[in-house]
């Protein structure tokens, strides 16, 4: 019989643009003490650890942890672009979940450079050649920086596909303003109109503006899992609980379909999702708040349908409708998501569990959404890797 999972603690640190930043392991040490504290735990209980983060040379989780104890356990570094903190989640789940420990911690922070995404290691052939050789044959983009093209070229593909303006990308930009300037954690809460991110530098005619795409950030964040018969003994907070979780890698489809939104992960998104939810036993229209990686608002966009949030070419009019919203069936991002928050890849997954887990219990204060009870995450990484995670207010 397996364990359930329980979230006992949550920390985060303000995310602040390169430059900003204190070092990682200051940032990473931070944010594993705020998640303790949260737990009420001393770090001498944690009996594993595992650390997420993409650009730093092997064992700074260690470098990281050292500060906050040294007491002997497993500390394991993990790399998986993007989704790279919701990977350390998943690791730290399963641990719980087959019995070898009963208290993991899961960390992830980054210390990032100004400036679009490139290769650390020019001297040996990158993961991403498969994606590249992609983007190169279905896009016609010259000059437009990978990322860009990769994610853009996914927008552009459903604009083909269903005739969705590119006024619906901005107004999920505009909405996750809206939601970020109630987050003190977030890096840009200044609030900005659809009309303000269509008049924003362009920097791909047609298909995307600058505030479409969000910017490279600096932060950590942490959670503290525990058994139900750990919480018990240690009187711990058992209010959220992981219900379900599944991470998907790419398949032949990735690059077999001649599409962009399947090089950008779309089917691993839907894959992941439709196992979660088959394993908790509901479907998308349970779902109270949903934390989502929009690192691109074109990418949000192509997941409310990856994710089942609305029927395939239906995004644009579940914007129009406001039901990813407050008010609305399904409030995606309360925090400002990736495009207002920041993203710093080692942190990413691990802010939305923080995110989520304030609004499971309640307590998230201005962007609290009323009465969320089952809450669901969604972290893409390029390359690639998919973690959806169904937690639920127990």
């Amino acid at each position: 019989m397996t364990s359930r999972t329980y979230i006992a603690g949550v920390g985060m640190i303000p995310f602040v643009k390169p430059g900003a930043n204190a070092p990682y392991h200051v940032m990473g040490a931070e944010a594993a003490k705020l998640a303790l504290a949260d737990a009420g735990l001393d770090y001498g209980r944690v009996q594993q650890a595992y650390v997420g983060y993409v650009y730093g040379d092997s064992t700074c989780g260690q470098r990281a942890l050292y500060p906050v104890g040294m007491t002997g356990i497993p500390i394991v570094n993990v790399n998986n672009n993007c989704s790279t903190g919701s990977t350390a989640l998943f690791l730290a789940r399963q641990v719980i979940e087959s019995g070898a420990a009963d208290c993991v911690m899961a960390l992830g922070f980054e210390q990032m450079k100004p400036g679009a995404l490139g290769a650390v290691f020019t001297d040996r052939p990158s993961a991403f050649d498969d994606f590249d050789a992609a983007a190169d044959k279905l896009v016609d983009a010259p000059g437009v920086p990978l990322a860009l093209r990769y994610f853009g070229g996914a927008g552009l593909s459903h604009m083909k596909k269903y005739g969705t303006p590119l006024s619906a990308f901005a107004k999920v930009r505009a909405k996750a303003s809206r939601h970020a300037k109630n987050n003190p954690l977030a890096l840009f809460r200044k609030e900005v109109t659809a009309d303000d991110v269509m008049n924003d530098q362009v920097i791909w005619p047609g298909v995307m503006t600058r505030l479409m795409a969000c910017p490279p950030t600096c932060g950590g964040a942490a959670a503290i899992l525990v058994s139900e018969k750990f919480a018990d003994q240690h009187g711990l907070n058992k209010q959220v609980r992981i219900a379900a979780q599944a991470m998907t890698t790419d398949t032949p489809s990735t690059f077999g379909a001649s599409d962009m939104m399947q090089v950008v992960g779309y089917d691993m998104a839907r894959d992941a999702a439709r196992k979660v939810y088959e394993a908790a036993g509901i479907g998308p229209d349970d779902l109270d708040v949903v934390e989502l990686h929009d690192c691109f608002a074109h990418n949000e966009l192509i997941t409310y349908e990856g994710l089942g949030l609305c029927g395939e070419g239906e995004a644009a009019k579940f914007i129009d409708d406001g039901d990813n919203s407050y008010g609305g069936r399904i409030v995606t991002n309360p925090s400002g998501g990736l495009l207002s928050k920041g993203h710093p890849l080692g942190a990413t997954g691990l802010a939305q569990c923080y995110e989520l887990t304030r609004q499971l219990r309640g307590t998230a204060a201005a962007t609290q959404v009323e009465g969320a009870r089952v809450g669901l995450q969604h972290n893409l990484g390029l390359g690639g890797a998919c973690v959806v995670t169904l937690y639920e207010r127990a």
